[in-house]
């Protein structure tokens, strides 16, 4: 997702205290700098920040991450911050550099309506192929824990292929979402323009 024209974007970002700009130096070093002990959950391509935003008002005894590729889609999320919000990060990254930001710290990955890359030949670029997994291997700590949401059906089910070869376990898996007994759920600004238009959500948690 990419945005254009942003008006004083880069005053925007230069100014956001959350934002990590040098992610690297931060590997292994992560619950250091937020000065504390606590899981540390993160979210892949977080759009404009409704989902992890909400999440980390919610869930204050977590330390949250989110990592976003554009720096247009990421002022949006700045936008919208509340103040005094102390367990939430977000870095400016490529997903395919996750392995070299984070070693052996990471409790919880979420995947919310990522790029479903279509063609067959794109494969490995799907965020749940045995490449991204192989890197997520490395970020996770001994707890390993995957939630994924998507619209698309094709992508849904490669990653439950994907993931049971590549040795997890699914542990919840509803084919949709908005229309079982699930209660309070989080959503991102996606989900919530699917929602509307009737799309049916899939969803997934997968653990290792």
């Amino acid at each position: 997702m990419r945005l254009r024209n942003v008006k004083n974007k880069e005053l925007i970002l230069d100014s956001c205290d959350i934002l990590i700009r040098e992610p690297k130096d931060l590997k292994g070093k992560w619950k250091e700098y937020f000065g504390n002990n606590k899981p540390i959950y993160i979210e892949i391509g977080m759009g404009k920040g409704d989902f992890i935003i909400q999440n980390a008002l919610k869930y204050p005894n977590i330390n949250f991450i989110g990592i976003e590729k554009y720096d247009s889609v990421l002022v949006r999320a700045i936008e919208k911050l509340p103040d005094n919000i102390s367990n939430l990060k977000f870095v400016r990254m490529d997903a395919k550099e996750i392995d070299e930001v984070f070693d052996k710290e990471v409790e919880r990955l979420y995947l919310n309506f990522s790029d479903p890359w279509p063609k067959d030949r794109h494969y490995k670029r799907r965020l749940t192929s045995y490449v991204f997994l192989n890197k997520y291997d490395a970020i996770f700590s001994s707890k390993k824990e995957i939630h994924q949401k998507t619209d698309n059906r094709n992508l849904f089910e490669f990653s439950l292929v994907s993931l049971i070869e590549n040795g997890y376990k699914i542990e919840d898996v509803c084919l949709d979402l908005h229309n079982s007994n699930r209660t309070n759920i989080i959503m991102s600004e996606y989900e919530k323009k699917f929602v509307a238009k009737n799309n049916t959500i899939y969803y997934l948690v997968a653990k290792k």
